[in-house]
């Protein structure tokens, strides 16, 4: 999916502007077009079938040119800021995370701010991204505003020997060499009863699963990182000096029905830099 649309949900936030701008730089380093994408869900009262309400269609002309100009503006001012890449932009009707979700499908990556217009002050990741990160059918990269992280600080990723976290660990690694930074591969691991380290095993399997992509990017400086720690908090702490922290949907702790994992859910909500969840198509 290396030629596919880096997908970005735009609606003119803050937010959102901060989500489009790191779509961009990542852009730059893979060569992928840019498409901006403005959900919005009119809702109706649906008076002739009863109570409630359903979803309704643009009141009238005026709300739909406005929201036209205003992607269409983002998008020419992108692509006029970057001219090597092509960014284009489109207005969607209905529920803005069941649009993203299924244009994630056709997407190489889906990059949300993390909270929109409809977000409240005191959640950190609001219900649209949380949705979308949880049922989206490429990588998902949610970006908040808060301080900006050095260009050669490391890309960091959360690795348990689990299916989706190799998953993430590949995708760590092709960013971290598109930008020529180290790769940190965290492995978290509970201390025993008497301060014991994990065991010996885990680490060979994390060592094993990093060596293809030593041979695949041999210039990569990539460590591994075997930390005692609840695994959330241990991704959480690095993120403060990363430039982007890694997780898989779920690690080897998840049941099998959940879609998102407690470890991800906690990553995304509390980070200090961007967050990307990744799973298998």
């Amino acid at each position: 999916m290396r030629d596919a649309e880096i997908l970005v949900g735009y609606d003119g936030s803050t937010d959102a502007s901060v989500a489009l701008d790191w779509a961009l730089d990542e852009a730059e380093h893979s060569g992928q077009p840019v498409r901006l994408a403005y959900v919005f869900e009119w809702l109706t009262v649906a008076s002739w079938v009863g109570p409630g309400v359903a979803p309704g269609i643009w009141p009238d002309d005026t709300a739909r040119r406005q929201a036209d100009d205003l992607v269409r503006k983002a998008a020419a001012d992108a692509a006029a800021a970057h001219p090597g890449l092509t960014v284009t932009g489109q207005v969607y009707d209905g529920p803005p995370a069941l649009v993203l979700q299924e244009r994630s499908a056709e997407a190489g990556m889906l990059v949300l701010g993390s909270r929109g217009h409809g977000g409240f002050g005191g959640l950190l990741a609001g219900s649209t991204a949380v949705a979308v990160t949880a049922h989206a059918r490429c990588p998902v990269v949610i970006v908040r505003d808060g301080p900006a992280h050095g260009p050669a600080d490391p890309v960091t990723v959360g690795v348990d020997g689990s299916e989706p976290s190799l998953v993430a660990l590949g995708f760590a690694a092709e960013r971290a060499a598109q930008r020529r930074v180290p790769l940190r591969v965290l492995h978290a691991w509970t201390p025993g009863p008497n301060g014991a380290a994990g065991k010996p095993d885990e680490r060979a399997a994390v060592e094993e699963a990093v060596e293809p992509w030593r041979r695949t990017f041999p210039e990569l400086d990539l460590t591994v990182d075997p930390v005692g720690g609840a695994p959330a908090a241990t991704l959480i702490e690095a993120s403060r000096s990363a430039q982007l922290v890694v997780v898989g949907s779920r690690g080897r702790g998840g049941l099998a029905g959940m879609l998102l994992g407690s470890v991800s859910q906690q990553v995304i909500q509390h980070a200090g830099c961007p967050v990307a969840v990744v799973r298998e198509r």
